[in-house]
């Protein structure tokens, strides 16, 4: 495992946070475990198990932010300004904001090649959904997203004022099964952290009762000792009657 564990004795829980969500997926759990069993404190350490692995998507943007956070501040900015040019139907102004964001989306998401498809994919997803959703851009401008994020707005935001007409039956079809999309991946993302915190309580519980174990190996032994000194000592008295 790489990384070394948080000191939370002596940082807060936002400097926790930071440091678990910097650290690769996979040693996620192992990592929120030990700074939990490390806290000292019992509200702490709650509030620790209670942070979400990130998917593989999530902790690739999360480390976006990290490394450079100006693109996505941008990206997040484009987002503002796009609802305020479609507000004003100022259709110039959205074609060429609309353009900027093209062009961010395709620098932020061209630093994917080592990505598969599908983690590729979600990456994408989530900038739009930066662009869409002020909720999701301070999420991942905090470097803390734990889930693919999915804009509900169906692209409208990419479009000039005179291209945004009602959804057609393909884009409705379209729009349902991204939404449904969405709902299967917060629901999967749910059944992980339940797994995860269920094996956090498996390794608690395990030392737990290997320390139990330990304890009764010695108070037998001083049992033992006990015993054995006590029968001496009965002995000597029978000697001495």
């Amino acid at each position: 495992m790489c990384g070394s564990v948080v000191d939370v004795g002596t940082a807060d829980f936002d400097a926790v946070a930071d440091r678990l969500y910097s650290v690769d997926p996979a040693e996620f759990v192992a990592e929120r475990t030990a700074a939990a069993r490390a806290a000292g404190d019992a509200d702490l350490a709650r509030r620790i198990r209670g942070l979400r692995k990130p998917t593989a998507a999530a902790a690739f943007v999360n480390r976006l932010a990290r490394a450079d956070s100006a693109p996505l501040r941008e990206l997040a900015d484009l987002g503002r300004q796009l609802r305020e040019a479609h507000e004003q139907l100022a259709g110039t102004q959205l074609r060429e904001l609309a353009h900027r964001r093209a062009e961010l989306i395709r620098e932020l998401a061209g630093e994917t090649s080592g990505l598969s498809d599908a983690v590729a994919r979600a990456v994408e997803e989530t900038l739009e959904a930066v662009v869409a959703d002020p909720d999701v851009a301070r999420l991942v401008l905090a470097g803390r997203l734990t889930s693919t994020a999915h804009a509900d707005v169906d692209n409208w935001l990419s479009l000039p004022v005179k291209d945004i007409a009602p959804l057609g039956p393909s884009k409705k079809e379209q729009q349902a099964a991204r939404q449904a999309h969405a709902a299967a991946e917060r629901e999967l993302v749910r059944a992980e952290q339940a797994a995860e915190e269920a094996d956090a309580l498996v390794t608690v519980l395990r030392h737990r009762l290997a320390d139990a174990e330990t304890r009764v190996a010695r108070v037998a032994e001083e049992l033992a000792t006990a015993r054995a000194a006590f029968e001496r000592a009965e002995r000597t008295v029978a000697d001495l009657g």
